[in-house]
């Protein structure tokens, strides 16, 4: 049976700092990162541990360029933390398969 109509995604546009919290349901996620000026800097995906207040990156690795990377997480609250890049663009996009 195939999935349609249920993509789940938070896209930011221009961002020089790390933008609210922001929830996913969880699944396997496409993250798709740009910067305008990386500078030494990095973008990472984090999730939000148990104490309610740290967060830890899912991401093999962060961002250091402008990359895709495909990451399976859980349902959870999520925080994309950005360092020194200025003008970033991205998204976190959920993928699944259109196949049976």
């Amino acid at each position: 049976m195939s999935l349609y109509g249920n993509v789940d995604s938070q896209v930011f546009q221009n961002i020089a700092a790390t933008p609210a919290a922001f929830a996913l349901k969880g699944g396997c996620f496409g993250v798709t990162v740009h910067a305008d000026t990386w500078g030494g800097g990095s973008v990472d995906l984090k999730r939000q541990a148990a104490d309610g207040t740290t967060f830890i990156s899912v991401l093999s690795a962060p961002f250091t360029a402008d990359a895709y990377q495909v990451v399976n997480i859980p349902p959870g609250t999520y925080q994309l933390a950005v360092a020194t890049a200025t003008g970033v663009d991205a998204d976190v996009t959920s993928v699944f398969s259109t196949t049976g």
